[in-house]
């Protein structure tokens, strides 16, 4: 199993960084829709679709989305993005923590054309964000990536350590409080140490936390990356809730040794829609004596 999960892992990174280095924006564009359409088959199934209907919904998705990044080429014709991520993620934070607090067993009474349909959106308005986060340099993109990558490790070392309290024993009886805060705690020292680099380097651009320090200094910066890890839980635990309620372990079995699509990216879809709505809120500012491009 874990020799299926690195030679997984290293193929998915091989690929994705062949395509961040190719000129142009659609290859990195369309190699992550690949995935991100795999992720609306998998909540196809989830959701009590046939394998045929999940199919369908995984292609709609994929035009559907390739049709609004077509028409989103020029800079004017972006604009309504940013309402768009700020938006996605006050549903993440309302909707998320009612439906987590309701549980999985209330998840199969909602309509099943609205989950379909949330699932989807969410999926595209995630997908958007990472990709447009590439205009904002690859420094931008990847201290993203690695904000809910540290916050997950950090978890669950931390919650191996010291976890004791239950976060929600119903919908993931692995997590613990004590987990949640070890990747606070890993968030911040890696913001720290980042903007350390972006000071000394000068990396390509300004990183999340360089911009957010610059626009709102420690005593705002500090909240915003608390409550991007908060969206990165509320990401990880209501996938954990849809499986339950399906009954399924894996979103699915598309990548070995890891599961689905799903599994790998749930906590990231809060994440980077409200990544890219704090750095368009704080794009006026200047970062870390770095100029905001």
């Amino acid at each position: 199993m874990l020799r299926q999960r690195v030679v997984t892992a290293v193929v998915l990174v091989a690929i994705m960084f062949a395509a961040l280095a190719a000129p142009g924006r659609w290859p990195f564009a369309l190699v992550s829709l690949v995935l991100f359409a795999a992720g609306a088959w998998e909540w196809g199934r989830l959701n009590a679709a046939s394998n045929a209907l999940a199919v369908a919904m995984a292609l709609v998705f994929a035009l559907v989305a390739i049709a609004i990044y077509a028409g989103g080429a020029e800079p004017a014709r972006r604009a309504w993005l940013g309402p768009l991520w700020g938006v996605t993620a006050v549903v993440w934070l309302v909707g998320g923590a009612w439906a987590l607090r309701r549980g999985p067993s209330a998840w199969p009474h909602w309509p099943v054309m609205l989950r379909r349909l949330l699932g989807l959106l969410l999926l595209a308005s995630a997908w958007l964000a990472l990709v447009h986060s590439r205009t904002l340099g690859i420094n931008f993109m990847l201290s993203m990536l690695c904000l809910v990558w540290m916050a997950d490790i950090a978890a669950y070392f931390g919650g191996r350590a010291l976890g004791r309290r239950k976060l929600a024993p119903s919908i993931s009886p692995g997590k613990s409080w004590e987990g949640v805060w070890s990747g606070v705690a890993g968030v911040l020292l890696l913001a720290a140490l980042w903007i350390a680099l972006d000071r000394a380097y000068a990396l390509g651009g300004p990183s999340l936390y360089s911009r957010l320090l610059g626009a709102l200094g420690w005593a705002l910066a500090a909240p915003m990356l608390l409550a991007l890890c908060a969206l990165s839980v509320v990401g990880d635990l209501f996938e954990s809730l849809v499986k339950r309620a399906a009954g399924a372990k894996d979103s699915s079995r598309l990548l070995p040794g890891h599961g689905g699509v799903l599994d790998r990216v749930d906590a990231l879809l809060p994440v980077m829609p409200a990544a890219m709505a704090l750095a368009a809120w704080s794009q006026s500012g200047v970062t870390a004596g770095l100029p905001l491009r």
